[in-house]
């Protein structure tokens, strides 16, 4: 199940939830237990090794720097994989106030990616060691900790999609540079790399200050502008070179972007060298 951060974060601002359990466990290489979850939503998180927990149906592969977030009263199979203990923490809450109708968190199973983060678990230490020993602060102690835990959950995954969107910002662009000559489209590139078109559009927006579209356009015509400069082809084969079908539309676009067109720029950069050229483009 796939949540936007930015709901989970919005959910933890606005909904007043209380600390109903805070639990350390370790458990030996190949255990597997199946069983129902408890009646409460619950957060996982893995302090070492790696288990498979699957809830109703769905698996998770947990191990540190990965958090898993359970529903309530779901069928719960877990299964410690590899030949090293498992150790985790986990951290069972309930909602006090009205919940979303969208954000019902004790029906919903996802995971979250933050990276090795030392300031979370030590933080998830201290809200253990807080919940297990009270005393007359105990429970402003585990509310608060519980809120720090969150808040560095949410810094780490914000960092770690952030290098995600780079990474995939420079897989497609660099899949672009290599197949702009292709039949691309927004979607075909979407669904080459496996995200959905809003999420492409985000991506290039935040890293190329345009959407992919407009990139691959861009990149077309700037390679056109070269070929035109350094080859004797026609403009209807330069356009069948760059990634266009219609010499027409190629045309439009191309004067739209350098403001004459393709002969006026051929003619232009061999009567004064390309100088003028230049200055137009910058």
């Amino acid at each position: 199940m796939h949540v936007e951060q930015s709901n989970l974060i919005n959910y933890f601002s606005t909904v007043s939830y209380k600390v109903m359990g805070v639990h350390h466990h370790t458990k030996g290489a190949g255990c597997s237990h199946t069983q129902m979850s408890a009646p409460f939503p619950v957060f996982v998180f893995p302090l070492a090794g790696k288990a498979r927990f699957t809830f109703n149906g769905t698996p998770y592969i947990i191990s540190p720097g990965t958090v898993v977030h359970g529903g309530a009263n779901m069928t719960l199979d877990k299964l410690v994989l590899g030949k090293s203990r498992w150790e985790y923490i986990i951290v069972f809450y309930e909602a006090v106030t009205s919940e979303p109708e969208n954000m019902r968190m004790g029906d919903m199973h996802f995971e979250i990616s933050t990276g090795n983060s030392p300031r979370l678990t030590e933080l998830l230490w201290r809200l253990w060691r807080a919940y297990t020993h009270p005393d007359t602060l105990s429970v402003f102690r585990s509310e608060m900790l519980f809120r720090c835990v969150l808040e560095e959950m949410f810094v780490c995954a914000g960092g770690r999609q952030n290098c995600d969107a780079k990474e995939l910002f420079g897989s497609v662009s660099q899949y672009i540079h290599e197949h702009y000559t292709d039949p691309l489209s927004v979607r075909e590139l979407a669904e080459q790399f496996g995200v959905n078109e809003n999420r492409l559009f985000y991506i290039f927006s935040k890293f190329a200050g345009v959407g992919p579209g407009d990139y691959l356009n861009t990149y077309r015509l700037n390679r056109a502008r070269d070929m035109l400069i350094t080859s004797d082809a026609n403009v209807s084969e330069i356009a069948g070179s760059a990634g266009y079908t219609d010499p027409l539309y190629f045309s439009r676009m191309f004067r739209k972007r350098f403001g004459a067109s393709p002969s006026a720029i051929r003619e232009r950069f061999r009567n004064d060298g390309g100088c003028s050229l230049l200055r137009t483009t910058g």
